[in-house]
């Protein structure tokens, strides 16, 4: 009897021991994309990550820069299109899924290239030890050729960089996330004129070779520019964004930027500050979605999302107030719901106990 138990535990201590090993030898989900929807506009470790599967399967072949411009967005599509998904440009759980799947992603030896300034590619079935530049070789590449896509391995291009043609002439500048804006991929970029030296003599046309008296040009004294006073409103108090708290990342701030200008593009300020702070409400609310992505593309939520003006470029104002409800600013007085009375034909809408009128907007509990 004694025999048998031992046995039996031994067993189960060698069943045991096997399926620990096994799930060591698996691939850890928690190295893999974050739960956020990734979009045109993102920055970071999901868009590094994303960039690299991309390449490792041959859709993308410009910088892994961590930055979702056009050349992403058009290899997501193209991504989609080949594995039978909706074609959206949008990165959602699925795509992230069938990723995972298709592509090897090394995270240690990708960040470890973009922490070294390496010019590098991440192309599968090719050895990595070839496709790593030496330290520095970004910037110098950068430097040289701006906005210059690399090309994989042999000179064989990526299939998924390309826009169909009669779609890539739609748009305009990228706008980075610093405020700076590049050239679409494809454009070569202007070339600044060079200053005229100081004290170098130039012959007049209809005079060749007549000598000229030496001209010394004078410095311009830079003058401050007056600033613009910004009239303040008496009812309601907005302050100026400090920083961004934790909780919400760079795509959170993007996605609320563009509902926050499709929405109430053309309201005062402080009224664009109140159409985020509904947004933020509803995430903080149990009675919705409790992610950014959630609540904006609820059904039936947002008119700008139904009528795709969510799509749109957001300017500057739109991503302060953003920022500013963020660092807790809410004109609205906890506000869940806001119409315009001019076209609001909902009994329902009319029926929630209203807050305040900011602009054109009605704000309602």
């Amino acid at each position: 009897m004694k025999n048998s138990t031992r046995a039996t535990k031994k067993r189960l201590c060698i069943i045991i021991s096997m399926f620990i090993y096994v799930t060591l030898l698996l691939p850890q989900p928690a190295d893999a994309f974050s739960d956020q929807v990734i979009q045109k506009g993102a920055t970071g470790d999901d868009v590094v990550e994303l960039q690299a599967r991309l390449q490792w399967i041959g859709f993308y072949n410009g910088n892994i820069d961590g930055v979702f411009g056009w050349g992403t967005y058009w290899a997501v599509r193209n991504y989609q299109s080949e594995f039978g998904m909706d074609v959206t440009g949008l990165v959602g759980e699925k795509t992230k899924a069938m990723l995972e799947r298709s592509t090897e992603y090394d995270k240690e030896w990708v960040h470890r290239m973009i922490r070294e300034g390496r010019k590098f590619t991440y192309y599968g079935g090719t050895p990595l030890d070839i496709q790593q530049g030496p330290k520095g070789s970004r910037d110098k590449q950068q430097h040289s050729q701006p906005g210059g896509e690399q090309k994989a391995p042999g000179g064989q291009q990526g299939k998924g960089s390309q826009a169909p043609p009669a779609e890539r002439g739609q748009q305009g500048e990228i706008q980075q996330p610093d405020g700076q804006q590049q050239p679409v991929e494809g454009e070569t970029p202007q070339q600044e004129e060079q200053p005229q030296q100081q004290g170098e003599i130039q012959p007049e046309p209809d005079q060749p070779g007549a000598e000229q008296p030496p001209t010394q040009e004078a410095e311009e004294v830079p003058v401050p520019e007056e600033e613009e006073v910004v009239e303040q409103d008496d009812d309601i108090d907005v302050q100026s964004a400090i920083n961004v708290p934790d909780g919400f990342s760079d795509n959170d701030i993007r996605i609320m930027a563009q509902a926050v200008n499709g929405e109430s593009r053309g309201e005062p300020f402080v009224g664009q500050v109140a159409v985020a702070a509904v947004i933020i409400n509803r995430v903080n609310s149990p009675l919705f979605p409790n992610t950014v992505n959630g609540v904006i593309f609820e059904p039936g939520a947002f008119c700008a999302v139904a009528d795709g003006q969510i799509w749109l470029e957001p300017n500057e104002t739109s991503r302060k107030a953003v920022l500013d409800a963020i660092n807790g600013q809410d004109p609205t007085g906890n506000a869940l719901y806001f119409f315009n009375p001019s076209t609001a034909t909902s009994r329902w809408i009319w029926s929630r106990p209203q807050t305040k009128q900011i602009g054109k907007h009605i704000f309602a509990k």
